[in-house]
C-alpha cells in the first residue's frame, strides 16, 4: 500500500474553499435526486409497468389538454425528438395519447391524452404523490419551506446568469 503522503492530488486540492463548498452542494443535490429518482422509477416499474420518461411525458401532457407539439415535448423532457417518438408511439398504440392536427400549423400535429390516458394518468400521479410525500416525510416543514425558498433563489441565480 501506498503512503497517505505520496498519494496523487485530488480535485480538491485545486479548489479554494469557496469552490470546495459549491462543489460540495451540487453533489450533495446530485447524490438527494438521483436516490429519489431511482426509487421513483423502480416503484413506477413495479407497479404501473412504466418507465419514468413515459410518466413525465403524460405529465406533461396532463398540464396542457390541447396537447404540445413533439419538438415542445422534447425540450420540456430534455430527451431528443427521436426518444419522445419512441415514447409517443407506444402511448398511441396503447391508446393512451393520439395525434392531432396542429391549429397553428396543418402540416404539424400535436400529441395529447385521451380520456383513458388522463384516467390511467391520474391513477398514476396520485400514487407517485403519495411516493414522493413519503420520501421526505422525516424531513420537518419548516426545513422544506426553507429549502424550498433557497432553491427557488438558486434558480432564479442561474436563470440569470445562463450562458
Amino acid at each position: 500500500m501506498k503512503p497517505a503522503h505520496d498519494a496523487p492530488p485530488d480535485l480538491t486540492a485545486r479548489l479554494t474553499g469557496e469552490h470546495h463548498q459549491a462543489l460540495k452542494l451540487w453533489l450533495r443535490m446530485l447524490a438527494c435526486t438521483t436516490r429519489v429518482e431511482a426509487t421513483i422509477r423502480g416503484r413506477l416499474r413495479a407497479t404501473f409497468g412504466v418507465t419514468l420518461p413515459r410518466f413525465d411525458l403524460m405529465a406533461q401532457l396532463e398540464r396542457h389538454p390541447d396537447g404540445l407539439r413533439m419538438g415542445e415535448l422534447s425540450k420540456r423532457l430534455m430527451v431528443t425528438g427521436g426518444n419522445v417518438t419512441g415514447i409517443a408511439d407506444q402511448l398511441e398504440r396503447e391508446r393512451l395519447v393520439v395525434r392531432v392536427a396542429d391549429p397553428q400549423d396543418g402540416r404539424a400535429f400535436m400529441i395529447k391524452l385521451t380520456p383513458l390516458g388522463r384516467t390511467t394518468f391520474a391513477a398514476m400521479a396520485a400514487v407517485h404523490e403519495g411516493w414522493v410525500a413519503d420520501l421526505f416525510r422525516d424531513i420537518p416543514a419548516a426545513d422544506k419551506t426553507k429549502m424550498i425558498a433557497l432553491l427557488d433563489t438558486m434558480k432564479r441565480h442561474l436563470n440569470d446568469n445562463r450562458d
